[in-house]
């Protein structure tokens, strides 16, 4: 079974570095290697990571900022990325596939930390800021990695459908952040 205390202590992102670390998978100018294949084990580490990400950030959203709106949001990234991580676990459970961590999810715990670390250093319109361009960000570049490289690389029908299900609620919570990111501006 997955260590959940253990992934929420590390796996909290900045903005920037989670673009910039994703665009590590475009460094070879899309060229397909070998040892760049992802197996699902591999992709079911970065969806339990990914979503825990996003949960970990709006409890933090929720005590730091005083912006109803912002909170709002917060709480409706926590509700629907545990939905999104229950079905993964259940999935990955069920079809006994134990999340295998690779330098992506290695990556992301270490730049994780920095992230939460400067998140708990600002209040009022600069956390509120700090956390929605997060946000934007965030969701911008797993639609592209999970639209580019886990659904291509995903070989169980299973995975591939449940990464192929979320798309739509990621876009709409981006969609939802850049209207709150135009707000605060």
């Amino acid at each position: 079974m997955l260590n959940t205390q253990s992934y929420l202590k590390v796996l909290l992102i900045s903005a920037l570095s989670l673009s910039s670390f994703w665009g590590l998978a475009d460094a070879h100018n899309g060229e397909k290697h070998e040892s760049d294949s992802l197996t699902d084990a591999n992709i079911a580490a970065i969806v339990v990571g990914a979503n825990k990400i996003d949960i970990s950030a709006g409890h933090i959203a929720i005590e730091y900022s005083d912006n109803k709106e912002v909170k709002k949001f917060a709480n409706l990234m926590i509700v629907d990325h545990q939905s999104v991580l229950d079905a993964a676990v259940e999935l990955v459970t069920r079809l006994g596939v134990e999340p295998e961590n690779n330098d992506l999810v290695f990556s992301l715990a270490e730049q994780s930390q920095q992230h939460e670390a400067k998140l708990k250093t600002l209040s009022g319109k600069a956390f509120d800021k700090a956390y929605i361009d997060h946000e934007v960000d965030y969701h911008q570049a797993v639609i592209g990695v999970i639209e580019q490289q886990l659904i291509p690389s995903a070989k169980n029908a299973e995975l591939k459908s449940l990464l192929e299900s979320v798309l739509p609620a990621f876009k709409a919570h981006l969609d939802h952040s850049l209207m709150i990111q135009q707000k605060l501006s």
